[in-house]
């Protein structure tokens, strides 16, 4: 299958299954680019596991291979969309996005269950590339096909298709090969009977999140979905602060003051996401000061240094997973800041004990999974 492009517009590039007439996804309407199926693939086999582990729809938001969102189905609250009985699907898909709206512009999407009429409505009104799932109900095919001008990727995956036990690369001229990492992810991993139900779902979402995400990877879970999400970072402490800070965000961003905000009707959606997301972060500049009072009907309520400590202290309840062995203590007091309560990583690094330590001094239930899953 020849691809629009490579990973820049001046490469070709071609797809091919590993097994002769095997493939583990078929082009619906669109064309896809390199990076196009590299999302597809690797966000279909993290919704199709997070289902698998938590026997509930799953959705994921995509951008440069890794995960902007994920979540499961559940709850949708007014933040996300003024949509009333969202239907499972739609909603796993509004909550994965609600994670980080502003890195989910121009996502790509995947589902692990048909694309019903309603998910269909949800991405006409969203800017995003195209999705990946298992099927299509009647009629929503078309509806996508008509986004972006017909650009709209639509990409349907294989759910029995089982890839080879063995996976390889090219990089300058080397061919890598390793076993594919096929543990599963299930409460086996936790090994705590004591955890509650909440936050055994919560670790579990982790767990495949950062399975799927560039290492260095953390991620901050609560109630089925991901807060906030560090990827790619050289840094472990620095993937715990980029991901926490995104979780404050993502709370600060339920703040009355900042729900209040009230825009002209001629401000766009994403940029109203936007403006709600920069005040909610405090830092304005003198001109984004300027243009936020132009886009708003009235002036923006009060949101001082102490009513964002305060709105934060009450985010509780948190689940926190590592990709890989916490090296030193600045993790978790950094992850404590967010309402972290639960905590999972593989353990076996030499100042893990220092590491447990901070978790009883901050009240945190540690979990050693004895896995890594870093993701390259």
């Amino acid at each position: 299958m020849d691809l629009r492009y490579g990973t820049n517009p001046h490469q070709t590039a071609q797809a091919a299954p590993v097994t002769p007439g095997r493939w583990p996804l078929r082009v619906v309407h669109g064309e896809p680019s390199y990076v196009n199926v590299l999302d597809a693939l690797t966000a279909w086999q993290l919704v199709q596991q997070a289902a698998g582990a938590l026997g509930k729809p799953a959705a994921a938001s995509f951008k440069h291979v890794s995960p902007a969102g994920a979540a499961v189905a559940g709850p949708v609250d007014d933040v996300v969309t003024n949509r009333s009985g969202v239907r499972p699907v739609a909603g796993a898909y509004l909550r994965a996005r609600d994670a980080d709206p502003k890195s989910s512009y121009g996502d790509f999407a995947a589902v692990s269950h048909p694309v019903d009429e309603e998910l269909a409505e949800v991405l006409s009104g969203v800017v995003s590339d195209g999705i990946i799932a298992p099927g299509y109900e009647p009629g929503t095919v078309e509806r996508l096909s008509r986004k972006k001008s017909g650009r709209f990727l639509v990409l349907e995956a294989d759910a029995a298709f089982v890839p080879p036990q063995r996976e390889e690369r090219e990089a300058f001229g080397l061919r890598l090969t390793q076993d594919r990492d096929r543990t599963p992810i299930s409460a086996a991993l936790l090994g705590n009977t004591e955890l509650p139900d909440d936050a055994v779902e919560d670790l579990l979402l982790g767990l495949v999140v950062v399975r799927f995400t560039q290492s260095n990877s953390v991620c901050y879970v609560r109630g089925g979905r991901t807060l906030g999400i560090g990827a790619g970072q050289q840094s472990r402490v620095d993937c715990t602060r980029l991901a926490g800070a995104k979780t404050a965000t993502w709370w600060l961003r339920r703040h009355p003051a900042v729900r209040a905000l009230t825009f002209r009707p001629e401000v766009r959606r994403q940029d109203r996401i936007t403006w709600r997301i920069r005040f909610a972060e405090g830092d304005l500049t003198p001109d984004e000061t300027r243009r936020l009072a132009d886009a708003l009907t009235e002036p923006a309520g009060e949101l001082t240094a102490g009513d964002r400590t305060s709105w934060l202290a009450a985010l509780e309840g948190v689940a926190f997973v590592s990709d890989g062995a916490l090296p030193f203590r600045d993790n978790v007091d950094h992850a404590r800041r967010h309402g972290v309560r639960y905590l999972a990583e593989p353990g076996g690094s030499v100042r893990s004990p220092e590491v447990e330590a901070a978790c009883r001094e901050h009240g945190i239930t540690l979990v050693h999974t004895g896995l890594r899953l870093f993701h390259h």
